[in-house]
Formats: structure tokens, sequence, C-alpha cells
């Protein structure tokens, strides 16, 4: 999918948008939230939990919680609960952090080392529902040996390991002994961050208060809502209408207000791709030669000039041009290329039928185009691509559909998707490329599989030597490039409307989740509003 003044001023401000939560409309409640202080944004996207055990926010942005590092406005890591960045063993395999002292829950109770041996090891747990356990694979234990030291002993070096320590640490004491799929906690948790949760309401809002007793100083307003809107158009709306300070919008929708006063627009860099996920189980996506002609056939240069109103670039694949690791070589063709794409389809004898649409062995060239309703983006690219699939013969069928209908139909119908990291290239792409995930839910859900990508992925996160790994993410890119399980089309620039009094605001590269974790409200606790 994604996110302190006065103790008394933090209260007044939560008890008055929940006196207001059971008999108004959502959109009263969250206007009702705006003043003392309290900074009310709002998302498309709503997180499932709010542990970082079970995926939430673990690139430390999550507002709630810490990890052992944090990283900075150009995503440079950086100390949080450790008194300063980890240090690694020559061999690489052992990772040691020395806790901060004096820092404390939300509750009160003070951060030891057994909490984050707790955090670490639950993930790792078989019986925990975490997606993170993957990311782990190179963790064989994390061990205390005293309340303020924390060593991870690794099977093998993994040279972006550091980056994996921004993990959210919650409290043992909360959890042990529970099951942690169906905690209370996952709805109400207990952090050490800049917020502690008052209430979240499914649908609406998710009401924190500042932590006043934050290590890292108390936060400069009395707190955030976060109001969870999933239409764009509606968000839209209801961001004119002033009832949010801020909110992510779609580039055309954020456009409308360049020239408004009283609000300014954030364009954001980002490594956040959308694409065309291309399933191997259907008979005509799943061949090849249909998935190069598409990727030859796409105008991603028009897509970022009429779609994404020039806030974006044209994507070939899931590594960024920013990253070090990019390819350039393994990029696509710089403009639409038809006459290659009917090339393609010729050779592999997709002949034109008397409507145009090409046919082999009497299967038309035809496939379902899934996206989700409520996005605005997604489903411009999805016409895009369909009226692009068109001039070459490929009859494409675009279907807006809530997740719940698109998510079982995925191994069969193509989809509209997005993801993308500009940390390092193992994170998202291991998992979503990878044979051993295929079919997995949201990883890998076309089933691909190739052996050369496969070892790429492998080799990419196994050696610590640098040379090594930009030749196995280029072996990988190269791969991908030949196989097209995905046409890329663009990346983002995540665009946002704020009101002009608010300061603060720091934008930094992001990746593709941008909720309520991961988004430009990443520094929030540093924004104050002009009364």
């Amino acid at each position: 999918m994604g996110t302190p003044l006065s103790t008394r001023a933090a209260i007044l401000a939560v008890a008055a948008l929940m006196a207001t939560a059971g008999c108004s409309s959502p959109a009263a409640t969250s206007s009702g939230a705006g003043g003392a202080g309290t900074i009310v944004v709002a998302t498309a996207g709503e997180p499932d939990t709010l542990n970082p055990v079970l995926n939430y926010g673990v690139d430390g942005g999550s507002l709630i919680f810490d990890g052992l590092v944090t990283r900075d406005a150009g995503n440079r890591l950086v100390p949080a609960l450790a008194r300063e960045l980890p240090t690694v063993s020559p061999d690489g395999r052992s990772v040691t952090a020395t806790l901060r002292e004096g820092v404390r829950f939300h509750d009160g109770s003070p951060l030891t080392a057994q909490d984050v041996v707790f955090t670490y090891q639950a993930v790792l747990d078989p019986k925990v529902d975490s997606t993170l356990r993957s990311d782990l694979d190179m963790l064989a234990s994390v061990v205390a040996p005293d309340p303020s030291t924390v060593v991870f002993r690794l099977k093998y070096a993994y040279a972006p390991f550091l980056q994996r320590l921004t993990l959210g640490i919650v409290p043992a004491k909360a959890l042990a002994g529970q099951d942690i799929n169906q905690a209370g906690f996952n709805r109400k948790p207990v952090g050490t961050g800049p917020y502690r949760v008052t209430s979240w309401t499914p649908g609406d809002r998710l009401v924190l208060a500042a932590n006043e007793a934050y290590w890292g100083g108390r936060p400069a307003n009395s707190g955030v809502v976060v109001a969870f809107v999933a239409d764009d158009n509606v968000r839209a709306q209801r961001m004119r209408a002033g009832e949010f300070d801020a909110a992510e919008l779609a580039p055309k929708l954020a456009s409308g207000f360049d020239r408004q006063a009283g609000y300014r627009v954030e364009r954001v860099p980002t490594a956040d791709y959308r694409g065309v996920m291309l399933p191997m189980g259907n008979p005509v996506t799943g061949d090849v030669a249909v998935r190069r002609a598409l990727n030859a056939a796409v105008d991603r240069q028009a897509m970022v000039t009429g779609v994404l109103g020039g806030a974006g670039e044209p994507a070939h694949g899931p590594i960024p041009p920013s990253s070090e690791f990019a390819t350039p070589s393994a990029a696509g063709p710089a403009t639409a290329d038809p006459a290659a794409a009917t090339a393609a389809l010729d050779a592999a004898g997709w002949r034109p039928g008397a409507d145009g649409i090409r046919v082999r062995d009497g299967r038309p060239a035809a496939f379902t185009l899934m996206y989700p309703a409520t996005d605005s983006l997604r489903k411009e690219l999805a016409l895009a691509v369909t009226a692009d699939a068109k001039k070459i013969g490929i009859r494409i069928t675009p279907e807006g559909l809530t997740w719940d209908a698109i998510t079982p139909r995925m191994r069969t119908d193509a989809l509209i998707m997005g993801y993308g990291t500009p940390y390092d290239p193992d994170f998202v792409s291991y998992k979503l490329f990878g044979s051993a995930f295929a079919g997995q839910g949201f990883f890998n859900p076309g089933s691909y599989r190739s052996p050369v990508v496969d070892k790429a992925l492998q080799d990419g996160r196994d050696t610590a030597d640098p040379a090594g790994r930009k030749a196995a993410y280029a072996l990988f890119q190269q791969q991908l490039a030949t196989d097209v399980p995905w046409v890329f089309l663009t990346y983002l620039k995540h665009t946002y409307v704020v009101k002009e009094a608010v300061a603060g605001v720091t934008p930094r590269v992001e990746p593709h989740e941008h909720d309520v974790a991961n988004s430009l409200w990443w520094n929030i606790h540093t924004w104050t509003k002009a009364s």
C-alpha cells in the first residue's frame, strides 16, 4: 500500500476531537481537530496495523516508534535509540548497538536492550505473521549482554544491515506471551516516538498526541490527526474547504492549488514507480512477445507530461536512476516504438484480426488491466496503456476495483502496481521478483520466475563487496529488461498541498509507501502553524 507545546493543550485538542467523533460527519470531526496547535493531514492509505513487528513504519517514519537508527533529511542513517551508529565487526557478521540513556516508552517504562531483542525475535518467530521475516534472513541471533547493549549476529555479511535497524522497537512487557497477530497493541500501541496514540477510528482517522517527554525533544505542536480519505477527488475537495493543513493529492489535482492563495504545492522526488504487472499465468500476458511489444509501445514521456503534469520521469526498471546501482544499459526505449512492437508480435505469430485485434491459434491478444478504483492516477495510467496497446492490436479492458476484489485475481489479471525504494536495491526487489515469493500476495503476484534473477538478487545480498553488488544488480536489471515481467511506466514525484500557514516542512526523497509513514510528514514533530 503508505506514515510538544503544553500537555494541557494536547489534551484539550484531543478531547475536543473525541467529543465530536461520535455524532459528526468525518468532515466535521477532522475540521474540528485543527485548533490548539494540532496538525491535520490527509492521506489515501490507511495502515492495517500500528505494530512495527507486523510491518508498520519499518523504514523509520512511523511517528509513534523509533528504531535504533533513523534517516535524516538526506536519507542518511543517523542514531536514534542507539547512542551512536552501531558498529560492525571486521568480518561483517556481528553488529553491536549501545542504547541511548534515559529513553522511556509512552507508558513511562524504560527502554532496555531486552525490548530490542524481543522486537527482532518476534519478527523471526514463525508463529508471527510478519512480512518482514525474509528481510532478516541473514540474522542468526540477537542478544542483550547487558541492559544497554544489543549484539546482532549474522549468518553472513550483509552490507545494508544497518538500514534494517530502522525498525521501530516495541516494549517486551506489552506483548510477551501474547498472540502478536491479534494483540490489542496492534491498534493502541506504546512506543518511544514523538507521538502517542490517542485513538484510531478505522476508515476515518488516527489521532496522535505529542509525547511531552520525547527523548529527541518536545514536539513543536500539540498533536497530529491523520485523516484517511481514500478518494482523491474527495480529499482535494476537503483540502480546498480548509479541513486539512496538508494532504497528499494526485499531480493533476495538486496543480489546481498552484495559484490558489493560502496554499503551496510540494513536489517531492521519489523512487516510487508505477507499472503494469503482467501475470505469467495468463496465456496472453504470459507470452514474452506480448510483454516486449507492450514495453516498446507505451509512450512513457506522454504519461509524464499528460497524466503526471510533469511531476515525474519515465521508468524502465525498479532501481531509480538516482541510485548508484542503476544500470543505464538496461533501460528501455527512450520513446515509444510501435514499429518494433508490431514486429515482435508478427514474429511471434500474432496476426491482425478483422477487428484489428491480433489473434494467435484462435486466441485474441486481449486481457484485463485492473487498478484501484479510488486512485485517479492509476486509472489515468491504465487508460493511457490501453490506448497505446490498441495501436499495436492488443485489446486491454481497464477495470477499476477495490483491493479486496483485485487481490484474488492478481495471478491471472494484469494490474497497475506501485513500489520502489530510495534505499538499498535489496529492499523490495528481492521479494517482488524472487521466485521464492511467487504468488505470495503482493510479493511477486504474477509468479515471475527466473534462475538468473534469483541468483543475482541472492548475490546482491550475500556479498559486502561494493563492486560485486553492483555487478549483481546490473545483471538483475538486464534480465528484467529481457523478460519484461512488468512494463515499468513512470517514476513519480509525490505531490502534496500544504497551507501557507504551516512551517517546518522538509521534503526528502521518498519510497513508495507514503501514508502515515514515510511521507512529507516524516518530521511533522517539527511543524508549526500560524494561528
